[in-house]
Parts: structure tokens; sequence; C-alpha cells
């Protein structure tokens, strides 16, 4: 425990040794030293380079406008039953329009009672990521090669893309959050 708490507090002196005089008002130190240093973390020791290489760096962002910061407070009134399902209320949280359509993500709120007709729609997705984490109630679904799975309050799950899958059964209270890359995709149903 000792070692810990001495590797933390020789963490701690490096950081501020760093950050010092990087406050209001203060410049830059323009004089960068070249030489490689070690860094040890989790029983690891790795080598740091100055700088990553600048080519991959600036292609990327030449690629996309840059990001912003994207901050949403819950309001009620942002719940619109404007998305992809007509028997659910979106809240886009805003990801979307900061990322230039690299992601997005939204609170969704099923409408209860669930109606298996207009639910149970085998399709899939085009997107490059998708991940569902479940905030309240549950959801029931059905994924290629891995069948049915109830996820509760606390689970989440990732669907790999163009995975074909299912809603079957979900609380009157259930409410997901959805993080999807790119922010526009295409949605296929499928025969069952």
């Amino acid at each position: 425990m000792a070692k810990k708490t001495a590797s933390r507090s020789a963490a701690k002196t490096a950081v501020k040794k760093k950050w010092s005089g990087l406050g209001a008002g203060a410049k830059k130190s323009s004089t960068k030293s070249s030489a490689r240093k070690t860094i040890r973390s989790k029983g690891r020791v790795t080598a740091a380079k100055k700088s990553a290489p600048k080519t991959a760096s600036k292609a990327a962002s030449k690629a996309r406008p840059k990001q912003r910061v994207a901050v949403s407070h819950h309001r009620e009134e942002d719940f619109k039953a404007d998305g992809l399902r007509a028997y659910a209320k979106y809240r886009d949280l805003g990801i979307a329009a900061a990322s230039h359509g690299l992601a997005q993500a939204h609170v969704i709120r099923l409408q209860g009672p669930c109606n298996p007709d207009e639910v149970s729609k085998l399709h899939f997705h085009d997107v490059e990521f998708q991940m569902v984490y479940v905030l309240k109630g549950w959801v029931k679904t059905y994924m290629e090669g891995e069948g049915e799975t109830l996820m509760k309050e606390g689970s989440a799950w990732t669907q790999p893309p163009r995975i074909r899958h299912m809603i079957l059964d979900y609380s009157d209270d259930v409410e997901l959050l959805e993080v999807i890359l790119p922010a526009e995709f295409k949605t296929v149903e499928l025969k069952a």
C-alpha cells in the first residue's frame, strides 16, 4: 500500500511540475526536450515519444470539422416522437451536431404497453458501432447468434454492424441510452 501511495504522490508532483506556469497569463515554454521519457504505469514500462506522428493527426483533422462540446440537461419537452420508431420518443443529446455527424446519442422511451405486431420486426442497422444502456425498466431483445436476452436497468450491450435483431417486449417505463456511429445510417426491415 505504501508503494501505491508513493507512486501516486510522485505522479501528482510530476503533473504539478508539468502544468505549473500554464495558468492565466502565463506562456508555454517554447523549448521542449527531445529526449524520450520513461512512463511507469501498472507495472509496465513504455517509452513515450515527444509527439505522435503529425501526418495521421493532420489528416484526421482535415477529414472532419473540429468537434465542439455538447451539453444536454434533462427536460421533459425534449422527448419527441420524431425518430426511427413510431412507438418511441427520443431525446437528442446534441452529439450529432457537436461531432458533425461522427456519432449520435439519444435517450429513448419506448411507449407502453408493448404491441408485438408493431414492435417485433426483424431488422438491421447499417452502422459502424451501436451501444445501448438501460437507464430504467427492462427490454427483451432477440439478436442473431445470441437469441433472446432480457436487459434490465443497468444492462448494456453492443450490436455489431448489420446484426439482425428485434425488440420482443419491454416494460411501460423503459428508458434506453443509445450511441451510434455514424449519426446518419440506414435501417433495413427484413421478412421474418
